[in-house]
């Protein structure tokens, strides 16, 4: 098995794995619902920075459904700002709502935004991330260096955004990922 790196936006990974373009992906947790799934995920605990709701007109973010549907869950209203636009958006010294805080208020638990599903060679799968979630993630400077450049953004600030994601699923994990795709 061999492994080539996408980068796209959620809802365009969503549709990838739906159509079997690509064998595993991080996705939606909305979307995850559908899938077989690992106990990773994109997870955070309390605030997030990249996932934020400019108060205001209605607007939904057309990249992310989990995001659109938080924000309709906490009853809030505004404009969906999700990934590197609003990480930049937070570190300019916009306003906003952070939606992972905002979730965290209501239910005293972290947000899953993400989980690691497959639609082949779940065992490989299955193993690479059991071994993903036991080890401590380093990242090398050059490449540190090379995706905050292309986010317009410092190794400094990517790093300090970094601290707030972590990937494993347990207990109060999956706990909050049940109660948001039940709501």
């Amino acid at each position: 098995m061999s492994f080539r790196y996408k980068r796209a936006v959620p809802s365009q990974i969503n549709k990838a794995l739906k159509r079997r373009e690509i064998n595993a992906a991080f996705i939606s947790s909305i979307e995850s619902k559908k899938c077989k799934c690992t106990d990773l995920g994109i997870i955070a605990n309390k605030k997030v920075y990249s996932v934020l709701l400019i108060k205001g007109e209605n607007q939904k973010d057309p990249a992310s459904a989990s995001s659109n549907r938080l924000a309709k869950i906490l009853n809030l209203e505004g404009k969906v700002l999700i990934g590197d636009a609003a990480l930049k958006y937070y570190l300019n010294g916009g306003e906003a709502i952070d939606l992972a805080e905002e979730w965290y208020k209501k239910t005293n638990l972290p947000f899953a935004f993400a989980r690691l599903c497959y639609n082949q060679h779940g065992k490989a799968i299955k193993k690479i991330a059991k071994k993903f979630a036991r080890t401590k993630v380093k990242i090398p400077q050059y490449i540190l260096k090379k995706e905050a450049k292309k986010r317009g953004i410092t190794a400094k600030q990517l790093t300090w955004y970094l601290q707030y994601i972590y990937y494993n699923l347990e207990y109060k994990e999956k706990r909050s990922l049940k109660k948001f795709l039940n709501s």
